[in-house]
This record gives C-alpha cells, sequence and structure tokens, in this order.
C-alpha cells in the first residue's frame, strides 16, 4: 500500500467518523425536540451551530392552531425580550455616527422627563437608571385599552406623573422594559426615523436579514406567510389560543402591543444566526465598539453589572459569553453565543409553556449524557391518576389546600386562593413532572400513609415547597 493510498483512507476514516458523530449529535438533539413537544413543553424553531456550521436546525409543533402549519427554520416569530439589543446596538451606530454620547442626560433627547434628569443614556442600556417599569406597573394598570399604546404614550405618562427615581442612577442594577422604551424614542428622535425603518436600513438590510422587522400585529396587521403565533393554554383545557383571545382574557396583550424598543421584532432562527455571526465577526460593529456593547461595568457601589447593551454578557480569562432571553404574548426565546466553542444557540417557541433546554443541548454537543433536567414523561393509566385526585390540606395552614384535578393523562394542580392551572405529567407512579413556563423542575410526588390517607409533597430544583394531605 503506497503512502497516498494510506492517507486517502486515513482521510476517509476521519471524514466518516465525523460525520457518525454529527449524525449522532443531531439526532440525539431531534431526540430531545421531539420528546419536548410531545411532553407539551415545546413548539417552536432552532438552530444550533458550532465552529461555523449548522449543527442542528428544524421545527416542531404548530405556528397557527387553526391552520395547523407547521414551525419550520423559516418561521417568523415574536422575539420578546431578545429584541433588546437591536435597540443597544442601534444606540452604538448612533453613537458612531456622533449624533449621541453615551454619558449624555436622557433629557437632553426627553426633556419632558424633566423627574428623571441625572439618567443617562449608559444608565438605561445598563439597567441602572431608576426609572420604573411600566410593564405590568403603574402604566398598564391604569391604561383605559381605548386605543393600542405606543412608545410616545409611556413617555407621555411619566411626563405627565413627574414619578421620581426607584434609586440614584448608577447606584443599583434593576432590570427594566421601560429603559429600552425609552431608548427607541431616543433613537427615533435623534435618526429623525422610525425604529422598524433605522433598523432596517442599518442593520436588516445590510445583514441580508430579509424575514426580520418590528411587528405590532394587533396595531398595524398585514398578511405574513409563516407566521407563528404566540399560545397560551385556555384554562382546564389542553387547546390553545392567543392571550387575548376572551376564553384567556389577557388584554394587556393586545393594548401593549404598540411598544416596542423592549420587544416587538420579529425574525426566524436563519436570520437570528446571520445576526449572531455578523456580531462575533465584526461585520457590524468595530472590535472598540463590540467591546463597548459587551462590556461589564460597575455600580457606584461597585458591583459588577453584567448587561451590555441589549445583552447578558459573562467573560472568562480568554473567552466571553452573551445573549438573551425573553417572554411575552405566548413566546419564549434565547439566544445565546459562546466563544470557547465558538457555539450559537437560537431556540423560538410560541407557546407560553414552551422551555428552552440549554442545559441539556450544551451536554449533547459535548457528547455526555443526559442530566434529568427534562424528565420523560411515563405512560399510566387513568385510574392510576385519578387516584391522586382530591383536597390536600397544609397541615401548617389548614385554611390552605392544594387542589388536585385530573385532564387528558395529567395532573392539574390550584390552590383554594390561586388558580394556578399548573398541569403535571408522570414520570412514575407517584411522581409528576410540572409543564412550566421556561421548564422550572416542579415535581409534585404522592405518599400513601398507614393510617389511609395520601400526602402530597411539593418540591422546586430538588428542595421541598410545600405539602399536605388528602384524608
Amino acid at each position: 500500500m503506497n503512502i497516498q493510498t494510506i492517507l486517502t483512507a486515513a482521510f476517509l476514516a476521519t471524514s466518516l467518523l465525523s460525520f457518525g458523530q454529527k449524525s449522532r449529535t443531531e439526532k440525539r438533539l431531534d431526540s430531545l425536540f421531539t420528546a419536548l413537544a410531545a411532553q407539551n413543553q415545546f413548539s417552536g424553531s432552532v438552530l444550533i451551530a458550532e465552529k461555523g456550521k449548522v449543527i442542528y436546525k428544524g421545527g416542531k409543533g404548530y405556528s397557527n392552531e387553526l391552520s395547523q402549519e407547521w414551525n419550520n427554520a423559516q418561521t417568523i416569530f415574536e422575539l420578546a425580550s431578545c429584541s433588546k439589543q437591536f435597540t443597544g446596538v442601534s444606540i452604538a451606530l448612533l453613537h458612531r455616527d456622533k449624533k449621541l454620547d453615551y454619558t449624555d442626560d436622557i433629557t437632553k433627547y426627553l426633556p419632558e422627563l424633566s423627574s428623571f434628569k441625572g439618567v443617562s443614556i449608559y444608565d438605561l442600556l445598563h439597567h441602572t437608571s431608576g426609572i420604573p417599569e411600566f410593564l405590568f406597573g403603574n402604566f398598564t394598570n391604569n391604561w383605559k385599552n381605548e386605543r393600542i399604546a405606543t412608545p410616545q404614550d409611556v413617555v407621555a405618562y411619566y411626563a405627565e406623573r413627574k414619578d421620581t427615581l426607584e434609586f440614584p442612577p448608577h447606584s443599583q442594577e434593576r432590570y427594566t422594559n421601560t429603559n429600552y422604551v425609552l431608548l427607541a424614542v431616543i433613537i427615533e428622535r435623534v435618526s429623525g426615523q422610525k425604529l422598524d425603518t433605522y433598523l432596517a436600513e442599518k442593520i436588516f438590510r445590510p445583514l441580508k436579514m430579509d424575514r426580520t422587522f418590528i411587528y405590532c400585529r394587533r396595531e398595524a396587521p398585514r398578511k405574513l406567510k409563516n407566521y407563528a403565533f404566540g399560545y397560551e393554554w385556555i384554562k382546564n383545557s389542553f387547546e390553545k389560543a392567543t392571550p387575548d383571545d376572551p376564553r384567556i382574557g389577557k388584554m394587556a396583550f393586545r393594548y401593549m402591543d404598540g411598544i416596542y424598543g423592549a420587544a416587538k421584532v420579529n425574525s426566524t432562527v436563519e436570520d437570528l444566526y446571520k445576526w449572531m455571526n455578523a456580531i462575533k465577526n465584526n461585520q457590524l460593529l468595530t472590535a472598540q465598539e463590540f467591546e463597548e456593547v459587551m462590556a461589564i461595568t460597575k455600580t457606584s457601589a461597585n458591583k459588577e453589572v453584567k448587561y451590555g447593551f441589549g445583552f447578558d454578557v459573562r467573560k472568562g480569562s480568554n473567552s466571553i459569553s452573551y445573549g438573551h432571553t425573553g417572554s411575552w404574548d405566548g413566546y419564549i426565546t434565547l439566544m445565546h453565543y459562546s466563544s470557547g466553542n465558538d457555539r450559537t444557540i437560537i431556540i423560538l417557541n410560541n407557546f407560553k409553556n414552551g422551555t428552552c433546554p440549554y442545559e441539556t443541548i450544551t451536554e449533547i454537543l459535548d457528547r455526555k449524557p443526559a442530566s434529568n433536567e427534562f424528565v420523560k414523561k411515563v405512560n399510566q393509566k387513568e385510574e392510576v391518576l385519578r387516584q391522586y385526585v382530591g383536597e390536600y390540606a397544609n397541615p401548617e395552614n389548614p385554611d390552605e389546600k392544594h387542589l388536585i384535578t385530573y385532564l387528558d393523562g395529567h395532573l392539574v394542580y390550584n390552590t383554594n386562593k390561586s388558580g394556578w392551572d399548573m398541569r403535571f405529567f408522570p414520570s412514575s407512579a407517584t411522581v409528576f413532572q410540572a409543564i412550566r413556563q421556561g421548564g422550572t423542575n416542579g415535581v409534585m410526588e404522592f405518599k400513601p400513609q398507614e393510617d389511609g390517607s395520601m400526602q402530597l409533597e411539593m418540591s422546586m430544583y430538588g428542595q421541598v415547597i410545600g405539602s399536605g394531605v388528602r384524608k
């Protein structure tokens, strides 16, 4: 056998090994999302890449429950708080053009907010402003629902109220959606363009993100192909509906729909991969601008602020990771990049009770056994599940009752004081795993007692948080 033949054989063997590993990784990832979809824990699209190559992408579940169209890699989703990074980078681009300084007081651009004087653009970006949260706070509660609110309505609201800051600027970090709504208004006033126009001109078109835009579907509805609606469960049912459907009745999602900057960018996993590549490869930002956007700063109390310009940031001695999560209007989202292994993970979910299984994904990519982050459902007969139905009294507080009902192969948890509507599937004959937004690791365990009673034990991440007894 000559040297050329040996080299060729070695190359083929290496290629086949690499292909086999890739195939096994793809199969494990697909098996994970298939299982999660079957357990009502995922409906959406995924893209996972490593070292510049896409390892896995695809979709599970319906983008539209009525037409029963399937999610795929080209499906458009609301990004929720993952939208903030586009607002933050837009500020960096305006800084590049010398149209603003990060240290500028926001009253230079928002003079009507005189009660917020002393807050800088930096404070808005890093959530160190002390400005109150508008969302599900006083603004949302006081909104009359006569029309859909806009970012300008948020500014006008605080201008009229003249609220004081909740803490001195730069003294604390507190994540607040209001900060990024105000940044959106600043971008519009400085650039003379609507935020969607500015983003399209400066970011989306240059990066060929052809299916990315700001979209407020109740305020300005339009026909979009392959668009994913955000869903929740109708109470006491496994039927899904949008949150503002009368059967669910969360009308704040409708009337806050026109407020962007902190949310409302819509995109696909494929477009977001272009964005993540552009950020890491300095296609959009210079190396210096990247460092500014991803800087870990400190409060005046010398506490680290690990939040950049719309990115959660972590740094090691020779590595950086950054990204964001989002939850809004029936959508759950995650975008994450790690330089240590040049790994990108993008998950877009159009179901409130969906999850983003980051830990299990990294275990699969690292070719490790999967942990118990997500437990698989075990089929149990209806009579096995119904034996746990009933009212469980809290021994430490007899006025509090845990209420367990049965629904289509699941147990549903409520209390006599709160309608949690938490659904649990069986992971064994006596143990039940919660289906919760974000994949919260809630567990119910039932223990028959010698006196014939049944004990319920509730735990979260291995810690018991409540119990009850059914006589």
